[in-house]
């Protein structure tokens, strides 16, 4: 069984998509359709820059969403479906997109204005990022209840065993640091983001989002979405569309998303969209599943020759 998994913020790159674009009508047609449901030349700023404006959150989102969306109709163009989709963060929206449950436009302007509220809920300089390597989830979690002293600081991502970002403010998020270092941590690195996603100090973002969200026509996803915010399945227009309200100020559970997927039956992995930051998460949580990314052609041959060598992984339905 396959699913589809999509990146979230951090994976973008300056001219992801181009040769895509380039080489498949399917691929622009998508570039193209994004760029008339913003109005602007998103195209551009993912193939040519500025890389500085890329940077930007609100810009960010909506480009890896269309990159994804891009690669997604190209891997389908081939005849390779998914009984399952999953997306980390921003990639929630895409697994949504290509699940049915939002309309392709619907979703860009969305994760526009999401990016944009997320920058907006706390001021520059206020709020910070930090990955904390080596150390159990339970243990950061102690980190950052030890160290809060009044501020906000949690677990944002717990992205696979050892690896657990925390987000808050600032000198909470260095405090928490430290203690997680005298806990155990091996290393703490400091994440160059604009905001301090997926904790408390998200919720003036979510506040805003959430009425645009539930205004948005949705429609029950064609196949199960399994949310950041639960690791549950989402086979509802109404559930998926609260799950990505709740997201905002959650933590991304991704390693219990994964181990939802294998539970359900999943057996390969295809990551649709610029890197392979999630390939490389599933390996450490689960090496016994085939991963793949795809975000050029040499991906997109990997995985028409790998599901041609296992013909039943396809499901077409």
């Amino acid at each position: 069984m396959i699913a589809f998994i999509f990146p979230g913020q951090g994976a973008q790159k300056l001219g992801m998509g181009k040769a895509l674009a380039d080489a498949f009508p399917v691929c622009r047609e998508a570039f193209d359709e994004a760029d008339a449901a913003l109005g602007e030349a998103l195209s551009t700023l993912c193939f040519e820059g500025p890389d500085d404006q890329l940077m930007l959150t609100e810009f960010t989102q909506p480009a890896i969403l269309a990159m994804s969306t891009a690669v997604h109709r190209l891997v389908r163009s081939h005849g390779i479906e998914a009984s399952f989709a999953a997306g980390h963060s921003l990639g929630e929206y895409s697994a949504h997109v290509a699940a049915g449950t939002l309309s392709f436009a619907d979703a860009l302007r969305t994760v526009k204005r999401r990016g944009r509220y997320m920058q907006e809920a706390v001021p520059v300089g206020e709020g910070a990022m930090a990955a904390v390597l080596g150390l159990d989830s339970g243990d950061v979690a102690r980190a950052c209840a030890e160290a809060a002293e009044g501020q906000i600081v949690s677990p944002a991502n717990l992205n696979s065993p050892g690896q657990v970002v925390i987000a808050g403010h600032t000198a909470a998020v260095r405090r928490a640091g430290e203690r997680a270092k005298a806990l155990g941590a091996r290393r703490v690195l400091p994440l160059p983001v604009s905001a301090p996603f997926h904790c408390a100090l998200m919720k003036p973002a979510e506040e805003r989002l959430a009425p645009e969200l539930r205004a948005l026509d949705a429609h029950d996803p064609m196949v199960p979405v399994v949310a950041n915010v639960d690791a549950e399945p989402k086979r509802t227009a109404a559930e998926s569309i609260e799950a990505l309200v709740r997201q905002i100020s959650a933590p991304v559970r991704w390693e219990d998303v994964v181990h939802r997927l294998i539970v359900e039956g999943a057996r390969t992995f295809i990551e649709l969209g610029p890197g392979a930051v999630l390939a490389g998460l599933i390996k450490k949580i689960d090496r016994s599943v085939a991963v793949y990314s795809v975000e050029d052609r040499a991906g997109l041959d990997a995985v028409i020759t790998a599901v041609h060598r296992q013909p039943t992984a396809v499901d077409r339905s």
